[in-house]
């Protein structure tokens, strides 16, 4: 088996603490724990170099993206162009280990390393995501910016045909990546923070009931418009108990929801209470207008929490609508929640869940699809 692998990475992947960055660094500590010699080569902005990294990795070398205007050429797409390093190229040509490329973003090596094996994982199908981001936006700087990136992304991703392999987070994404006629695709899930389901059982009466919980980062535009969209068709129209949570929330969110009687926002939680709102809350609600990649959200919410209310755009491309209710307008929303309400979470639940999770959605399962196919 192939021992020694390069991964380069779009932004410092610690601490994991959102995306694709949980993706990878998840990635990087599995292939620790299964002996993997990883060289991680990483770009900074934003984030400073990391001491938990150079635990776990043979070397980490950092690059500066180079943000700004200079990297806005319309050649690439800029998620592309600020990440075009000649020292990356030479660091890489100093031997011929194979080379993990973590998203589109890192893309130009694949432009600059002729025969050498080189995979690419593949967080989404950037422009569809990109297109996503933009409809929800409601800066008209930034909407036009991620129009014409989502466009610029849709010219450039042929390069992924220079690829060894594309590793897809969904099957919806894998299917995609055979259609643009991508050499070798597989499906390989996200790797996540979550070792083991943890998930707590609430058989007696009352136990676990007293809340539904939608937890997310509540600065980002998408999550902005789920609040708006819970509030004017749930919240308003339910006895039940709901708790907002996450970061960021608006001085406007956090005003108009303090008007509601039924709801409370916890805004900024840390990790502890954060888990605790999670383990504890009888259902989850889960909503995205983006049926792209595979949400760790989700994920998280299945290992750690009770009944996960979901719309299909959520589970999109995967198998794990079979562990949630799906639901997709307000009165199948309004009945599944009275329905989840008052329906205990069992041990026969968690089981189910244990067995789904661990066959393919595992840290080490995906590690051991990717070692497959680096291995001599």
């Amino acid at each position: 088996m192939q021992k020694k692998l390069h991964i380069v990475s779009f932004n410092v992947p610690y601490p994991a603490d959102y995306g694709g960055v949980i993706d990878v660094f998840n990635r990087i500590l599995t292939l620790h724990r299964l002996g993997v010699e990883v060289h991680l080569h990483t770009f900074t902005y934003g984030r400073p170099p990391a001491a938990e990294l150079e635990r776990l990795c043979a070397s980490v070398t950092y690059y500066r993206r180079r943000t700004g205007l200079r990297s806005v050429t319309g050649r690439r797409p800029y998620i592309v162009e600020s990440r075009d390093s000649k020292e990356l190229i030479a660091n890489l040509q100093r031997d011929d280990a194979p080379i993990l490329l973590e998203g589109l973003h890192c893309c130009s090596v694949l432009e600059a390393l002729e025969g050498r094996r080189i995979l690419v994982r593949a967080h989404n199908v950037e422009h569809e995501y990109y297109a996503h981001l933009a409809a929800a936006e409601h800066s008209l700087f930034r909407r036009v910016y991620l129009r014409c990136e989502s466009r610029w992304l849709r010219r450039y991703e042929p390069v992924l045909l220079k690829a060894d392999a594309v590793l897809a987070v969904t099957e919806a994404d894998a299917a995609h990546f055979r259609s643009i006629g991508c050499r070798r695709v597989l499906l390989m899930p996200s790797s996540h923070n979550d070792d083991e389901v943890v998930s707590l059982a609430a058989d007696a009466p009352g136990e676990g009931r007293g809340y539904v919980l939608y937890h997310a980062d509540l600065s980002v535009p998408e999550n902005v418009d789920a609040v708006d969209y819970l509030k004017d068709n749930l919240f308003c129209r339910s006895g039940i108990r709901f708790v907002v949570a996450g970061r960021n929330p608006s001085k406007q969110m956090a005003a108009t929801l303090a008007a509601l009687p039924n709801v409370e926002l916890v805004a900024n939680p840390d990790d502890d209470a954060m888990h605790s709102l999670i383990a504890n809350a009888q259902v989850l609600m889960l909503f995205t207008n983006a049926p792209t990649g595979l949400k760790l959200k989700l994920l998280n919410s299945l290992y750690a929490g009770r009944h996960c209310l979901v719309n299909s755009a959520m589970v999109a491309g995967t198998d794990l609508g079979r562990l949630c209710t799906v639901a997709d307008t307000a009165a199948e929303q309004l009945e599944a929640l009275d329905r989840l309400m008052h329906t205990p979470f069992t041990l026969a639940d968690i089981e189910q869940r244990r067995h789904l999770l661990g066959a393919l959605y595992s840290n080490e399962a995906s590690a051991k699809i990717l070692l497959s196919e680096i291995s001599d």
